[in-house]
């Protein structure tokens, strides 16, 4: 027999055909992203496994332990407070230095319960309250002309920022002699704290508006007004909401101040009383009714902001 018979007779193997080469070397597209299957180093621990192997999860499929975030903003103070209490119970930190926040917290319920507390903070609120009104109108009007107006830019902002450099704490005894010892001095006090973050915040606002949006707007047909009222002070919102917590946080700390100028009523009486006695106690509670107080109201500025920026896209950090 030939050896071309002999080769004719032989059963040949079918050949394999190309795509079945090619994922002998190259796994199909559904294998790449799947994880290579591990052997477990410990024998009959199943684990999720098929057959005693056990496999790794992709990163995406990992859950991540996630804190609620008010836990988060809440581990600083919380941590803070058993800091001050362990200093105090352990004796490091004096009574008379400072008062433990068990006495804080009991003497703060005493203020409460015979209405001292209650009727200082209503009388401080007044007071801030009357001065951020007139401070936010004045603040705004100078912005809206200054940033608006080429005149009046020149006019008020110059003037603005020599007032700016001067420290209203200052201007107390000057106060005391134009307006006597009064509500009065109190409540200016607190309208030039307000005053000033106010107005740079807005006119940064008004002057730093798109330009290309002006001039979409005038291609649009809108004339000088309706810039103003459509382009404008829209633009400008953030900047005033800004300029709006920096003024309420210096509306209280200007109130701090001005309570001390002869006060008859109000938590700064309650501070001035509790100093000629080194109540400490009863100065930690004031200290903290000034700090809640502009926690509430930053928290409502925050709300506002929320409300009226909820168009524009936020970034949220992890």
């Amino acid at each position: 027999m030939s050896t071309s018979e002999a080769s004719r007779q032989q059963p040949q193997t079918p050949a394999r055909p190309a795509a079945a080469a090619i994922e002998a070397v190259v796994p199909p597209a559904s294998a790449v992203g799947d994880p290579p299957p591990v052997a477990a180093a410990r024998r009959g621990g199943g684990g999720g496994g098929v057959g005693g192997v056990e496999t790794i999860k992709p990163l995406h499929q990992r859950r991540r332990l996630q804190v609620p975030r008010p836990v988060r903003r809440s581990i600083g103070p919380v941590a803070a407070l058993l800091l001050w209490w362990l200093l105090s119970a352990t004796g490091v930190l004096s009574a008379a230095t400072l008062a433990s926040p068990v006495e804080v917290f009991r003497q703060g319920w005493d203020l409460t319960a015979d209405g001292k507390l209650g009727s200082a903070i209503w009388v401080s609120t007044q007071r801030v309250l009357e001065g951020f009104a007139i401070g936010a109108v004045a603040g705004t009007a100078l912005a809206v002309v200054a940033g608006l107006f080429r005149l009046g830019e020149d006019v008020v902002d110059s003037t603005m920022g020599m007032l700016r450099a001067l420290p209203w704490v200052g201007l107390i005894p000057l106060f005391i002699i134009w307006f006597g010892i009064g509500e009065t001095p109190k409540v200016a006090l607190v309208v030039i704290a307000v005053t000033f973050p106010l107005y740079f915040n807005i006119y940064a606002g008004i002057r730093g508006v798109d330009a290309q949006l002006v001039e979409a707007g005038t291609v649009l047909g809108l004339g000088r007004w309706g810039q103003i009222r459509h382009i404008v002070l829209p633009g400008a919102l953030p900047g005033a909401l800004v300029g709006l917590r920096y003024a309420l946080g210096s509306a209280w700390l200007a109130l701090v101040f001005a309570e001390q100028i002869n006060a008859t009523n109000g938590i700064g009486y309650l501070m001035n009383n509790a100093e000629q006695f080194f109540e400490t106690d009863v100065i930690v509670v004031c200290l903290l009714v000034y700090a809640v107080l502009g926690l509430v109201t930053d928290l409502l500025v925050r709300l506002c902001t929320t409300y009226l920026l909820s168009w524009r896209a936020t970034f949220d950090g992890a």
